[in-house]
């Protein structure tokens, strides 16, 4: 893990400790956590344009970047509860799509891999 990261995890530990949360953080309400935070995030885009999505105003743009964070933290504890190093998971899943999206066949396409010709 990196050391951002790392300090970011102490973070959350104190936090949580703080608050005696780890008995909640069971991987089922920390996964439940990421979807709910995520589609908070999607909340903020719904009926935007694709162009309107990248200028955000200051207020949008502080609103996603919250959820953002939520999204980060559920994760490193769903990671945490589950013995998952998640940049180490992120690595190895790029990796995967390396295979899976060939430059020659995907660059510049939104084409799942299965579509492939």
């Amino acid at each position: 893990m990196s050391d951002r990261l790392a300090e970011l995890q102490s973070a959350i530990d104190a936090f949580i400790a703080e608050r005696d949360w780890a008995q909640f953080h069971a991987p089922k309400n920390l996964a439940m956590g990421v979807a709910i935070e995520a589609a908070e995030i999607m909340e903020h885009f719904l009926w935007c344009s694709r162009d309107e999505s990248f200028k955000l105003d200051g207020e949008k743009r502080a609103e996603v970047a919250n959820e953002i964070g939520d999204v980060l933290i559920y994760l490193l504890e769903l990671g945490r509860s589950l013995e998952i190093d998640i940049v180490s998971a992120a690595r190895a899943k790029l990796e995967i799509n390396r295979v899976k999206y060939p430059i020659e066949k995907a660059r510049g396409r939104a084409t799942k891999y299965v579509d492939f010709d």
